[in-house]
């Protein structure tokens, strides 16, 4: 090894985050445009834990629901701003766990992009078991599993290709999505005007927002609980994070998806589950079932139910597409930080990393496999989607954290922003309170107890991965050291 190389290699960080040079690193192609990532962003704010989760939470929250998805969104909300502002303060930043390496440390760079991988992992496991949940509505004898692992094929075969034709595919799923929702809240205020009767004598009206015992069934406890679901229901509107390398124009993109979050909430979130509580009851709502299928199987329309539930079987396939996309990117980003196998960096002739792909498919096909031991839906979903819950407000912990230390030791880059976070350090430090909170309201459900029980043993597997990843590099830079003292 030449002076010159071996000088080179030592003043790289000596815990191995250095990034590949322009020359050797393979790039990601900025494919996906301003239209793919207004729909991505949207996409991700309409999931499974929307449609499927939701009437689990209506069971133990009541109406209470719509306040709940009010409050996590507002602070959703400014964990994303300062994700934007963050991303577009520098824009070689290719995922979030680049800036946190950059701000936090290694360690925080390591540990956020793999709990990052593995919330989405988890994720595309809960979303493609609920697919064979949606399958039962037209093939109640077929077994669960079958449409399942059907499903991750097919999704296998389409990021095998271009990058723009994920974009093209989540556009597509989006606009179904949004034409669904739109539709179904155009039909609900259609019942509703009309005082329609449903044939288990219900009439709808918006009374129901407030009847007897609708509000708190559960009191303050039930309250508490459905925050885990909802949360859960959120998981996806920082994939715009993970498209920025992927980008055309991310200063236009960005922030134009981020500032439409409110609105998304309240169109989707609020305005959808007000239109189901004002035609079925609170009452009337399975926690076993999507409500948003139920509700037309309740009025006495079967048709409509049928086809809102290809639109929500088609939302769980966006979401578990959204999913696989996001880890094999998370792989990508952690490889050139030396955090995970350097064969995760490579590239397709495509511009897919397509090593990354096949390793998270299997993890997702092992993970699915949960339905040989647990076939009820509803319960299987409900394990995964706890600890999807947990990584996600970890993830958002340290988003917050890496945000609070930029405005620290750049604060000329902050000055310089034209993204800035509205309420800047003391909001993140109020969303930070609200984050810990949330931590610890999951240890009032006996489910979501039990995954955060074993949540640890995640944590403590990544501080172990690390410690062993410190200790190779250390030993590499000292085997460099003294072949540069040989020179």
């Amino acid at each position: 090894m030449s002076k010159n190389k071996g000088k080179q290699f030592l003043e790289g960080d000596l815990l191995g985050s250095q990034h590949m040079t322009e020359q050797d690193e393979e790039k990601l192609q900025r494919s996906l445009t301003n239209r793919h990532i207004q729909m991505i962003a949207i996409g991700g704010a309409i999931g499974t834990g929307l449609f499927m989760g939701s009437g689990k939470t209506l069971s133990v929250s009541g109406t209470s629901i719509i306040l709940t998805y009010l409050i996590i969104g507002f602070f959703f909300f400014f964990v994303m701003r300062a994700m934007g502002e963050l991303l577009l303060a520098n824009t070689n930043f290719k995922t979030f766990a680049d800036f946190a390496t950059a701000y936090l440390g290694p360690w925080a760079g390591f540990f956020l992009g793999w709990s990052y991988w593995c919330n989405w992992i988890i994720t595309a496991i809960a979303d493609v078991i609920v697919i064979g949940g949606y399958m039962q509505f037209w093939y109640p004898d077929m077994p669960v599993w079958i449409p399942a692992f059907a499903s991750l094929a097919i999704l296998t075969i389409l990021n095998f290709v271009a990058v723009r034709m994920f974009g093209e595919l989540e556009f597509w799923f989006s606009l179904i999505k949004i034409v669904a929702i739109i539709l179904f809240i155009v039909a609900g205020l259609y019942l509703i005007s009309t005082h329609y009767v449903s044939p288990n004598g219900v009439t709808a009206s918006f009374s129901h927002l407030l009847e007897s015992g609708s509000m708190f069934p559960y009191g303050l406890t039930g309250f508490l609980a459905g925050f885990q679901i909802a949360i859960f229901a959120f998981v996806g509107i920082e994939l715009v994070g993970t498209t920025a390398a992927e980008t055309k124009d991310p200063h236009k993109s960005l922030p134009k998806a981020i500032n439409s979050i409110p609105l998304r909430i309240l169109l989707f979130y609020v305005g959808s589950l007000v239109c189901i509580i004002a035609v079925t009851s609170w009452a009337q709502v399975s926690p076993e079932k999507s409500p948003y299928v139920e509700m037309f199987t309740h009025v006495g329309l079967p048709i409509a139910a049928g086809l809102i539930n290809f639109v929500v079987a088609t939302s769980a396939l966006s979401s578990a597409n959204s999913g696989i996309f996001a880890t094999s990117r998370m792989l990508y980003g952690l490889s050139l930080e030396n955090d995970a196998p350097k064969s995760f960096s490579k590239l397709s002739k495509r511009k897919v990393p397509i090593r990354g792909l096949v390793f998270s498919m299997l993890c997702v096909t092992l993970g699915t496999s949960i339905l040989f031991i647990v076939p009820n839906v509803m319960t299987a979903f409900t394990i995964i989607s706890a600890l999807t819950s947990i990584l996600c407000i970890f993830t958002f912990m340290l988003i917050v954290l890496s945000y609070i230390a930029y405005r620290k030791k750049d604060p000329e880059l902050h000055l310089k922003s034209n993204y800035k976070m509205p309420g800047g350090l003391f909001m993140a430090w109020f969303t930070m309170l609200f984050l810990v909170f949330t931590i610890v309201i999951l240890a009032f459900d006996h489910d979501t107890l039990i995954a955060l029980v074993l949540s640890p043993i995640w944590f403590v597997g990544l501080f172990i991965g690390y410690r062993y990843k410190k200790k190779k590099i250390l030993k590499l830079n000292l085997l460099d050291q003294s072949k540069v003292d040989y020179v």
